[in-house]
């Protein structure tokens, strides 16, 4: 394993950027993409990922993943340990995370918030007012996407001062940013990182995959269409380059970018 000293880039503003998958699912392209067409019933494999931006001197995570327990009700998931797992495999203990963006409040995206004792958590005010506000109780439909336990953590932690509900573009610390992209939810936002070989953008789910950006397709799973293509839009020009766009879900990632190291093959690679 690299030394996580190894990693941390010296120069201040700048960040070194990381993709954890830890776990993974075979399901069907009609799943994953909008609009059924004859490729709808062929297998179609996803990835799900926690990001890492190391500063000189801060420990920014960005999404919180699957918690164990959820994993274990979903069929078909291969789960190969809890996000802060991998973390500690990196040398990163919880404690030593600062700040934790959350793109949007998906349980996919919040299964963990409770292992991290001293985070800040940032938020988009729209994304918090979706599931908190007085429409909550009627969108039935998506009560399965939010995580009740994770909103409860994040509602205590909002008294205790650790939650930043920030409204659209703001940057968190030199060099890493969110911006404000609607489209896969009400406050989906993406997160800009200033790395060596410039501006990488961590679309998370607002683009799943390569193929949404290249194919200008959304996902079935949307808050507003428009707002998805603004989104697109909006990733393109946030990136100082169409390789340096992580989506949420692609495979690829680990087969574009080179592992951390020998034995983080498949699991962890380096963006940037």
């Amino acid at each position: 394993m690299r030394p996580l000293a190894e990693l941390r880039p010296t120069e201040p503003g700048a960040w070194r950027v990381l993709a954890l998958q830890y776990a993974s699912r075979m399901g069907l392209r009609g799943q994953h993409f909008l609009g059924h067409d004859p490729s709808s019933t062929e297998p179609h494999p996803t990835a799900y990922y926690v990001w890492v931006a190391l500063g000189a001197d801060d420990v920014v995570l960005v999404d919180a993943g699957i918690s164990a327990s959820r994993a274990a009700e979903m069929s078909g998931l291969s789960y190969r340990g809890s996000p802060v797992d991998l973390l500690g495999r990196m040398g990163i203990a919880p404690a030593d995370v600062s700040w934790t963006v959350l793109t949007h409040l998906h349980y996919d995206h919040t299964g963990t918030l409770a292992e991290l004792p001293a985070t800040r958590y940032v938020v988009q005010q729209e994304e918090w007012d979706y599931w908190t506000g007085p429409w909550a109780r009627r969108i039935r439909r998506e009560h399965w996407l939010c995580s009740t336990a994770d909103m409860d953590h994040l509602g205590r932690a909002r008294e205790d001062g650790r939650v930043e509900l920030v409204r659209g573009d703001r940057e968190v610390l030199p060099g890493l940013s969110v911006h404000l992209v609607g489209g896969h939810t009400a406050g989906m936002q993406v997160v800009r990182v200033r790395t060596r070989s410039g501006p990488a953008v961590l679309a998370s789910d607002a683009s799943h995959f390569y193929e949404n950006l290249d194919d200008d397709r959304p996902a079935p799973i949307l808050h507003c269409m428009t707002g998805v293509y603004g989104a697109f839009d909006r990733v393109r020009t946030l990136a100082d380059s169409p390789d340096l766009v992580v989506p949420g879900h692609d495979p690829a990632v680990l087969d574009r970018h080179p592992p951390l190291a020998r034995e983080h093959e498949g699991e962890i690679a380096l963006i940037a």
